[in-house]
This record gives C-alpha cells, sequence and structure tokens, in this order.
C-alpha cells in the first residue's frame, strides 16, 4: 500500500508508520485520524525509505521489528541516512531484547513500545516523539540564527551590545531546550535498564526483585566506599543487569542450583557472565557495566569464573556485587528470625576465598537494615486493598505485580501519592487478579 496523508496542512506533523501487516497499518491509520498529523503507511521497509527519499519533514518513523527482507532495526538504521532528524519508535515483543539493543544502538531509537500495544500508550508516545522533532528543529532554525546574527555582529559595531544581548537570550533559551532533552533522553535511557532488567527477573520467578534488591545495597555500598557519581550508577546498572546472559538459558536449567546441573548443563551455564557482557558490549556507554557483569562470579582467591581473575584483578563493582547477590540468594531461603546471622558466620567463613575480606563489613552495614526493612513485621496485620482504597503512608507488604507479571513496587514500599497514581493507572492498562497487600498496625 503505498503513502495514504491525511489532511495536507504543511503545518501538520508528518508520521511515517511501517509493518507488513495491512489490517496493522490500519488499525495505526486509524488511531490517528483524529490528530492534527499527516499519516504515511508503508508495508515494507524498502518502501518506507522511498516515502522518506520523497517527503521531506516526516518527524516521526514507527516501525515494526520483524518484517521479511528488512528487519525493523536494519531499517530504522538505513532511515537516519535519509532523514537524519526524525525520531524513530520500535514495536517490538518482550522477547526481542537483543533487537530492542540494536534499535538504541544502530538505529537511534527514541524508545521502543511493545506488541500489542495500547492504543493510549502508542498515541502519547508518538506525540511526545513528534514533539521533540519540533523542539529538535526550532533549535536548528534558532542556531541558524545565531549564525547569521554573528555575521551581523561584524558589520553593525555600533549596534553591538543590543545585539549580544538578544542573542544571549536566545542561546539560553536553546541550551535550557537542549538540557531538557538530554535529561529526557537519559531518563528514558535508565528506564530502558529497569525495563530490561524486569524481563530478566520474568524468566525465573522464583528471583523476582532479585537484580533490583542487588542493585540498591550494590549502589549503597559504593556510595560508602566513596566511589564517583558514574563508577555509583556503572556498579548499580551492573547489577541490574548483572543476569541478563541468562536470557538464553534454558528454563528447566534456571529452575536448578548450579550445583544441580550435568556436566553439559554447567559448561553453558558458565558461560552467561560472557554472554552478558557480549550482549550489551555494542553500547559504548556500558562497556565498564560489561566488564563488572563479566566478572560478577570470580571467587577473590582466583576459583571463579570465567577468566580466573583474583584479588585486585577483579573489578571492584564485581567484588561488590558477588557478595551482595549471594547474600539477596541465601536471605531468600533462610528463617526471618535467625537468617541474617546465620549469613554473617556463612560469609565470614568464605572471607579471603569467595569474598574480599575488606568489603564484607561494609557490604553487612548496608545490607543489614535493608532486609530488614522488607522483613514482615509481627506487629503489623496484613490486608488486601484495590488502588482507589489506598493512602498516602500505607506500606506495600508484598511485591506488586501488573497482570502479565511486571512489577509495579517492591515490598517495603512506603505508598506515596506518585506510587499510588501508577498503580491506580496500571490497574486499569494491565489489571491484577488481585488487590494490593499493605502493612497495617493492628
Amino acid at each position: 500500500m503505498s503513502e495514504t496523508p491525511s489532511l495536507s496542512s504543511p503545518e501538520k506533523g508528518k508520521i511515517l508508520f511501517v509493518d507488513d501487516e495491512e489490517n496493522i497499518l490500519r488499525s495505526l491509520q486509524r488511531l490517528f485520524m483524529d490528530e492534527e498529523v499527516e499519516v504515511f503507511t508503508a508495508p515494507s521497509g524498502a518502501k518506507g525509505l522511498e516515502i522518506l527519499a520523497r517527503e521531506a519533514g516526516v518527524g516521526v518513523i514507527v516501525s515494526d521489528q520483524r518484517m521479511p527482507e528488512m528487519t525493523g532495526v536494519d531499517f530504522l538504521e538505513k532511515s537516519k541516512t535519509i532523514s537524519p532528524q526524525s525520531i524513530r519508535i520500535l514495536l517490538t515483543g518482550y522477547a526481542d531484547v537483543n533487537a530492542a539493543i540494536d534499535a538504541i544502538n544502530r538505529g537511534g531509537t527514541f524508545r521502543y513500545l511493545n506488541k500489542p500495544w495500547n492504543d493510549d500508550e502508542l498515541v502519547q508516545a508518538v506525540k511526545g516523539a513528534l514533539q521533540m522533532y519540533r523542539l529538535l528543529a526550532e533549535n536548528k532554525r534558532l542556531a541558524a540564527i545565531v549564525k547569521k546574527q554573528n555575521a551581523e555582529l561584524k558589520k553593525w559595531n555600533t549596534e553591538l551590545e543590543t545585539i549580544v544581548q538578544e542573542q544571549t537570550i536566545e542561546l539560553q533559551k536553546s541550551y535550557n531546550s537542549l538540557r531538557a532533552i538530554n535529561n529526557k533522553l537519559r531518563a528514558n535511557f535508565k528506564n530502558t535498564i529497569v525495563a530490561f532488567s524486569g524481563l530478566i527477573e520474568l524468566r525465573d520467578k522464583r528471583m523476582r526483585t532479585h537484580s533490583r534488591n542487588v542493585a540498591e545495597v550494590a549502589a549503597n555500598v559504593a556510595k560508602q566506599l566513596g566511589m564517583e557519581g558514574e563508577q555509583r550508577e556503572a556498579v548499580m546498572v551492573a547489577a541490574l543487569l548483572h543476569d541478563i546472559g541468562k536470557i538464553g538459558i534454558p528454563d528447566l536449567m534456571l529452575a536448578r542450583d548450579a550445583e544441580e546441573m550435568n556436566f553439559a548443563e554447567r559448561e553453558e551455564y558458565l558461560q552467561h557472565p560472557v554472554r552478558g557482557q557480549a550482549t550489551i558490549d555494542r553500547i559504548e556507554e556500558l562497556r565498564e557495566v560489561g566488564l563488572i557483569i563479566r566478572s560478577h562470579h570470580e571467587n577473590y582467591d582466583g576459583s571463579g569464573f570465567p577468566d580466573g581473575l583474583k584479588k585486585a584483578d577483579i573489578p571492584l563493582g564485581a567484588r561488590i556485587i558477588t557478595l551482595v547477590d549471594y547474600i539477596d540468594k541465601k536471605i531468600r531461603k533462610a528463617n526471618w528470625a535467625t537468617g541474617f546471622e546465620v549469613m554473617r558466620k556463612e560469609v565470614d567463613l568464605q572471607k579471603g576465598t569467595l569474598f574480599d575480606p575488606k568489603l564484607i563489613p561494609v557490604v553487612f552495614e548496608q545490607a543489614e537494615p535493608f532486609y530488614k526493612k522488607i522483613r514482615p513485621k509481627t506487629d503489623h496485620i496484613e490486608i488486601e486493598l484495590l488502588p482507589n482504597d489506598l493512602q498516602e503512608g500505607m506500606e506495600a507488604s508484598r511485591d506488586v505485580f501488573s497482570g502479565t507479571g511486571i512489577l509495579l513496587l517492591t515490598k517495603g514500599t512506603v505508598l506515596a501519592k506518585p506510587s499510588i497514581m501508577l498503580l491506580k493507572r496500571y490497574y486499569e492498562l494491565d489489571p491484577a487478579k488481585q488487590g494490593v497487600f499493605v502493612s497495617v498496625r493492628e
């Protein structure tokens, strides 16, 4: 099907949808019938490139990932050459983690949305992308104005002070706009990392919240050790993604501990730190994170894997995550009444072999209050409420998941207005089969 524009007003934003399924293109078209936009559709990446070459000013490109002949990532990458200013969005399924990574790295993707999509979420995402496109175009226009005014300053020296003042105002506006865009892109990047972490935990429901627990404690340890902001962030991101290499491991293997695996299964399991590093290595900003992920199963005495590193040769972030990861896994199996003291003795027995002795007291100083915070309270009772009945100050007594298994809030979270609004929204978009369990004093 060729392009199908709506109204021809030059002031309306232009959107290109690319999908090999006719009914999906029609559905996308219908979504934007009442919007002040001009819609183009293409049944393949090749047709989409033809439209981009012919139509100037396409602000937003939305492409499906799984298409014959040319994937969505390949199409988005090629579209950058023809229409570099366009904002790109990828439609993909939960399982296409690598495609999402490629879309960010190669295709310059603004964000990705899961299929099947929520209509309101998709419309708002496209509107937000179109707004960003217009802002970037306006910044480019302002930059051109600034360049022209600079030339005029040399000619009109007598008006220098007035022109400089005007230019300063324009430059400040441009700087503020660019800073806002950069902050939004950075926030989207962080949200993508959290989303990847959630996908990993969906593979093994026994380990729900594991990565988030490890990330929170590890980040606090890194801060206490005086690590710089970027180093602390690398530790936190590595903790969130430390098990990303397990995505390719069969479900039956994930259900067993490493000690219960046969030789072939253990050989497969030993590769997951390397796979984890390789998965994110194409993203330059995450290469330090990849090194930490690769080393999070190294032991202090050199008996770990995959490289047999020991002592200071193991990245500090990896040594922190190794210990916190061990504590979180063990505390899940321990009795809350005595579990932490037993844990401390077990860790002390392995200092200098599995764990860095200098890190043990620092990690326990951060881990103990964290796990006490999420420990069940004996003087409280648990009640189940619907989101509309929740009040600020209540504490979640269980992890809260959406109907499709997405973690919304972790156990121990004290409810505030934003978190209650989040729950209300998700209970409409992806309703759970049960309410929200909160802890209240008897």
